[in-house]
């Protein structure tokens, strides 16, 4: 589509444009899908707005197309296993929440010792939080080592709060039957279901702490994943197709 001055005076707001419009128009043409974004974009916004704008619209773009595939794919999603039992494997696990309490899912990036990695998506709450978003993909990646039967698994988690409930405070609480001083355990359930996978594997699994929004790829990856379920609500866990790592890393952060 050709950027004219009657294409521009369509997102003109009191006869401007506002930084992330003007980025989208420095070359004579613009795709459909960046020309729709371009008037969404209308509006004297804050930048942080036009950046979560642009973000939203990402990751509703990355949804339609993987919803695309599917239809064209024209078989059921797959649930993931693990392909090479005895290998090295490394999970990242993340969760996300909209308002906490709020939507909510859980992400996971699963490095195989082969190719790419493996993205996995699902366990939408509507009314969730941050931190049983975040046990939740810790879960996950201990039920996804208890199938590679074998495997030495690191899980990187960025949730210390999570880390903790499962590889340190459990032991205590549950030496006091399941109590703790100053008021009950939350999220009671997914700790001690998680707490007991994990002594059933703690002899080929290190959980350790990755620092969030680093840069780290796969904890990234996870973000991305933990952050797209809010738009694809499934609660079952999903294989996300994609063709490359840095399309991933475009969508809007968790």
């Amino acid at each position: 589509m050709k950027i004219d001055k009657n294409f521009i005076a369509l997102g003109e707001e009191n006869g401007s444009l506002n930084e992330a419009q003007k980025a989208l128009v420095v070359t004579e043409e613009i795709s459909q899908a960046d020309a729709n974004l371009f008037l969404l974009l209308r509006g004297d916004f804050e930048p942080k707005i036009q950046e979560q704008i642009v973000s939203n619209y990402k990751l509703l773009a990355q949804y339609h197309k993987a919803k695309k595939a599917d239809i064209q794919k024209e078989k059921p999603k797959e649930a993931y296993t693990v392909q090479k039992e005895g290998a090295e494997i490394t999970i990242y696990c993340d969760g996300a929440c909209k308002g906490n309490p709020g939507k909510s899912g859980s992400g996971l990036a699963v490095y195989n010792g082969e190719g790419k990695p493996t993205l996995l998506y699902g366990q939408y709450k509507e009314l969730g939080t941050n931190n049983t978003a975040e046990l939740n993909a810790l879960h996950k990646a201990l039920l996804i080592t208890k199938e590679g039967k074998g495997s030495k698994v690191t899980i990187c988690c960025d949730s210390k709060y999570s880390i903790d409930c499962i590889t340190k405070w459990a032991y205590s609480w549950k030496a006091k039957g399941w109590k703790k001083k100053g008021g009950e355990i939350k999220n009671l359930e997914i700790i001690q279901e998680a707490h007991a996978l994990y002594e059933e594997l703690k002899e080929r699994v290190i959980v350790k702490h990755v620092k969030g929004h680093a840069g780290v790829e796969g904890n990234e990856l996870a973000d991305r994943m933990a952050g797209y379920v809010i738009v694809a609500q499934n609660e079952a866990y999903e294989v996300y197709v994609y063709d490359e790592v840095g399309v991933v890393l475009e969508m809007g952060d968790g």
